[in-house]
């Protein structure tokens, strides 16, 4: 057995480096094209009991996502109902929007009204 490892060990570790490559390369083009989360633009995180950020600007038709974070459930309600309400979100669920109207989009948490957020729509 001994002697097996011993002549095919560079065998082994070419291999290995062969399949740790093809690993990096998966990963790090997911990395650069946005998948796996990383894509951060229009991410609204729902995180202690807040969202963050706060107050987000974005360009009239574009989706804006929300992420919790909270072992809580949370729900997004908007002010004036500009835009349909969540279901209650539990963690790691998201739920999106497109925006199309310029203008100032107030919300807020049915479960804890004290969250609040803003989006603001330009042009």
């Amino acid at each position: 057995m001994i002697t097996f490892i011993r002549k095919n060990k560079r065998a082994i570790l070419l291999t290995a480096l062969v399949v740790l490559n093809f690993c990096l390369a998966a990963f790090g083009n997911d990395m650069t094209n946005g998948a796996g989360g990383g894509n951060t633009k229009n991410k609204i995180e729902i995180k202690d009991f807040m969202f963050s950020p706060p107050t987000i600007t974005v360009k009239s038709g574009e989706t804006i996502t929300w992420i919790n974070r909270d072992e809580e459930p949370h729900t997004i309600v908007s002010v004036g109902k500009k835009f349909p309400k969540s279901s209650a979100l539990d963690t790691d669920q998201e739920f999106s929007i497109t925006v199309s109207a310029p203008g100032t989009y107030e919300y807020f948490c049915s479960v804890h009204p004290k969250m609040t957020g803003i989006i603001v729509v330009e042009e």
